[in-house]
């Protein structure tokens, strides 16, 4: 059961693409470990055997998930190395993509939003890694220039929020499918009252 197309790549990897992809169609509560177990090409035993129990394996998946969140500010980074105020750009677009493209939401909201009870502990790497990503956002916003950097940060972290989640209520045609020139606007207001004297 476990050769074939999923051969190349360990069970353990495959457990979690595969239930990152599931749990993000279908939600936490509507995919059973059965069905993670069958569609990654492995067995429940092989499942557990690396994660003891649905709760780990959701854990694994957002870990997964802030892994790729990492990748992401590398790649920004590298396309534009030393021009924090590009990357700022850079970040944009690269929000605007996430925020339109599947039309699904972000992976951490919507596990905190189906994992309500306080003390899951998932509900703990959610908000490390929303934290951790506003604050690096502050932080470009502060490389780059911006005098009120944190308000900035908390002004484009809310923007891409809410563009995720008017696309996912309204589609496209919703204001969510203008979060780049919104976020562009905003940017140039707080960027011109930082060279203001």
């Amino acid at each position: 059961m476990e050769g074939g197309e999923h051969a190349a790549v360990r069970p353990r990897e495959r457990i979690i693409k595969t239930a990152r992809d599931l749990f993000r169609r279908h939600g936490i509560r509507g995919v059973g470990v059965d069905t993670i177990a069958e569609k990654a090409g492995t067995n429940k035993m092989t499942l557990y055997r690396h994660f003891h129990s649905k709760d780990e394996l959701v854990i694994a998946c957002l870990r997964d998930f802030e892994h790729d969140a990492d990748l992401l500010w590398q790649s920004l980074e590298i396309a534009d190395p030393g021009n924090p105020l590009a990357q700022l750009h850079g970040w944009v677009r690269v929000a605007a993509g996430y925020a339109c493209g599947d039309m699904r939401g972000c992976d951490m909201a919507n596990v905190a939003v189906e994992l309500a009870e306080d003390q899951h502990p998932a509900r703990h790497v959610i908000e490390e890694f929303k934290t951790a990503q506003r604050n690096r956002l502050a932080r470009l916003c502060r490389d780059a220039g911006i005098g009120q950097a944190d308000q900035l940060a908390d002004t484009l972290a809310l923007l891409v929020e809410g563009a995720r989640v008017s696309v996912q209520s309204v589609g496209l045609a919703g204001p969510g499918a203008r979060f780049i020139s919104i976020a562009e606007a905003v940017i140039a207001v707080f960027a011109q009252e930082a060279k203001a004297p």
